[in-house]
């Protein structure tokens, strides 16, 4: 498994509660242009439609450097590919749990590409607070522990 791209923002704005792996489909353009540099997932989200198909916005893969003028467009609505079973229960959890999805990590697994998604509940200003003073604590322990 080679990972592509993190989506560091999630983790900070987020409380990731379960994950979910999906394959993503991409043109011929895309997925060369991935191999080529790294796309961006920060402004990413995900959504589940009324045909309960699974959809990625705002994924940003930049422009194949050796396309012609058929290039794809950079931050198009992606689908994801997943079991019918699988949508159904994140759909689930979502509205119990008053949930949103988001993309956590993309990768390549076997040679195609999957991306991460993670169920997510906003985080307050005040957990990102404790966030903050809890890591700044274990690096000065960490740090400690060296000398």
């Amino acid at each position: 498994m080679k990972i592509i791209s993190n989506n560091k923002k999630a983790r900070f704005n987020f409380e990731l509660l379960d994950t979910f792996e999906c394959g993503l489909v991409l043109r011929g353009t895309e997925i060369k242009s991935i191999r080529e540099s790294s796309p961006s997932l920060q402004e990413s989200y995900v959504n589940i439609d009324s045909k309960m198909e699974i959809w990625v916005y705002n994924i940003i893969i930049p422009h194949y450097s050796h396309g012609n003028r058929n290039n794809h467009q950079e931050d198009r609505k992606r689908k994801l590919l997943m079991h019918r079973k699988e949508i159904e229960k994140i759909k689930k959890e979502q509205s119990l749990k008053d949930c949103t999805l988001v993309p956590t990590k993309m990768y390549f697994k076997n040679g195609r590409v999957k991306l991460e998604i993670a169920l997510a509940k906003g985080k307050k200003l005040h957990d990102k607070r404790q966030d903050q003073i809890k890591k700044s604590i274990d690096k000065k322990l960490r740090q400690k522990d060296y000398t």
